[in-house]
């Protein structure tokens, strides 16, 4: 089994979220080495500066939590999250759209946020599957795909339910080998991890980190 501190996204993505949880998130991703912290747009500056000259990357949302901006915003916050230091930016699609089968807009969508990213960061695309059909899932992991991103991810973790063997076994039969699936939401334990990355994930995204690897 693959470390799998290397593959956790180590996460602060509450609203009340302070300052001092940011260090503390960001002291333990160095300590334990995690593949990243995910925080929010407003402390990517921050993080970015106390995990300088480390191996753990900054991954920021985008779009976050319910995935309704515009595209033109979701592109703006990209281009203002890399500025702020920003490796990694977990978009969420435009799951209405995606209800009403307008796969163009869901592909725009998310060209726009690749485009803005300009391959300077990962761009992981949140399906939140909780409220896709399985047949949705298996379409948005495609548009994802063909858009250019690099990565599918499950879930927010603020909707009504998180990832799930059963959907991350089916992303990755999609995207096939040569492209990520982050597994994320309700991902507590070192059983649930260790599951899904045998599921096909190949990158984990929890707030439980450190008791996971411990």
């Amino acid at each position: 089994m693959t470390n799998l501190a290397h593959l956790i996204d180590h996460t602060a993505l509450k609203p009340e979220t302070t300052s001092d949880q940011i260090q503390k998130l960001c002291h333990e991703a160095k300590e334990h080495h995690f593949a990243s912290v995910c925080v929010n747009p407003v402390w990517v500056s921050k993080a970015s500066s106390l995990l300088k000259e480390t191996d753990v990357k900054v991954c920021t949302v985008i779009g976050f939590p319910l995935g309704a901006s515009i595209s033109k915003v979701k592109a703006f916050e990209t281009t203002c999250a890399i500025e702020d230091g920003a490796t990694e930016v977990d978009m969420v699609i435009n799951i209405g759209a995606m209800k009403d089968g307008q796969d163009d807009l869901v592909k725009k969508d998310i060209q726009a946020v690749v485009q803005a990213a300009n391959d300077k960061a990962l761009v992981k695309v949140i399906l939140e599957t909780c409220l896709l059909t399985k047949e949705e899932i298996k379409r948005a992991s495609k548009l994802a795909m063909d858009a250019g991103a690099d990565f599918v991810k499950t879930s927010t973790g603020f909707s009504s339910g998180g990832a799930t063997i059963e959907d991350v076994r089916l992303m990755r039969e999609v995207v096939g080998e040569s492209k990520g699936v982050k597994a994320s939401g309700g991902i507590r334990d070192k059983e649930t991890a260790e599951a899904m990355v045998s599921a096909g994930a190949s990158r984990i995204g929890a707030s439980s980190s450190v008791h996971i690897v411990k």
